[in-house]
């Protein structure tokens, strides 16, 4: 413990301000990594990887152990290459994004004109999600919020088209070839239809004896739960309009409800994203309020 203790003001009197710069680079590197990696099953590893690289290093440091140092130095090598290694597939990704500027949002400034097109594409899928409940039409609408969901609308048909009733009502309409899967909005633009949800394991829908509630619904609370998106669902059996955020389904919604939550959820995320700097993208906000409210109505 003398030791870490001398070696710590050994180190503060010879600290200057290239010190400072070259511990805030090297920060910013790793903050970095971090940011381009989200919404990956990388985020997660590393995490713990960094976790036990701490630990280890502490443990070392604290106590005389020449066994388990000699071990950690022995490995540590093989570390180094074995990592990009496992995560080549997030690292490609990650650089995809950096690749793409306007996807990092650490430059987009919410104006007038992006309000009237979130009030647009919002108005957009009430109109068209209140037709298809009336016809009893199946509909999974998934709305992007802060993640990505590049992984899942890949899997799906690219349309890049803007939100309109008439075509969510032509995707949904029976026997198309898109009607099955989900459509994912980003912003005001479909960019795919057709695309394959993860199905929750929560067992939420276990505890209800509706046979109402099937694929759409699992498949809406599944993305919800692996993710901050929220999902409008229509059932086809009953034309019941439900909508998923956080493992939860807000049910047995009317138009005028269904555009409120929409909009709770959609201006509290915009919100969030002004008040929060870019690398705060661990905490993502939560209207529970709102969510609250909504369930104890149903």
């Amino acid at each position: 413990m003398q030791e870490l203790w001398s070696n710590f003001l050994f180190i503060l009197e010879r600290f200057t301000w290239s010190s400072l710069l070259d511990i805030v680079l090297v920060t910013i590197f790793f903050a970095s990594i971090l940011y381009l990696l989200r919404d990956t099953g990388a985020q997660t590893l590393l995490r713990g990887i960094f976790l036990i690289i701490i630990l280890v290093t502490l443990l070392i440091s604290v106590l005389d152990l020449p066994g388990f140092s000699w071990l950690v130095d022995t490995i540590s090598p093989a570390l180094i290459f074995a990592i990009p290694v496992v995560l080549a597939p997030e690292i490609r990704h990650g650089l995809e994004r950096m690749g793409n500027v306007s996807d990092l949002g650490l430059f987009k400034h919410r104006s007038a004109k992006d309000s009237e097109r979130l009030e647009q594409t919002l108005q957009a899928i009430t109109s068209a999600v209140g037709q298809l409940a009336q016809r009893r039409h199946g509909a999974l609408i998934v709305l992007r919020r802060q993640q990505f969901l590049d992984s899942y609308y890949k899997n799906g048909v690219l349309l890049d088209a803007i939100v309109t009733p008439q075509l969510l009502m032509q995707i949904f309409y029976p026997n198309t070839p898109l009607h099955d899967g989900a459509v994912i909005i980003d912003g005001n633009r479909i960019m795919a239809a057709g695309c394959v949800m993860p199905l929750s394991s929560s067992g939420v829908l276990n505890a209800t004896v509706e046979r109402s509630m099937g694929l759409r619904h699992r498949a809406a609370l599944g993305i919800s739960e692996v993710s901050d998106a929220i999902a409008v669902v229509v059932s086809e059996e009953t034309g019941t309009i439900s909508i998923a955020h956080r493992g939860r389904l807000i049910r047995r919604l009317d138009s005028e409800r269904l555009l409120n939550n929409m909009r709770a959820f959609m201006i509290s995320n915009e919100v969030t994203k002004r008040q929060k700097s870019w690398l705060s993208y661990f905490k993502l906000h939560k209207p529970e309020e709102e969510e609250e409210t909504d369930e104890n109505n149903t």
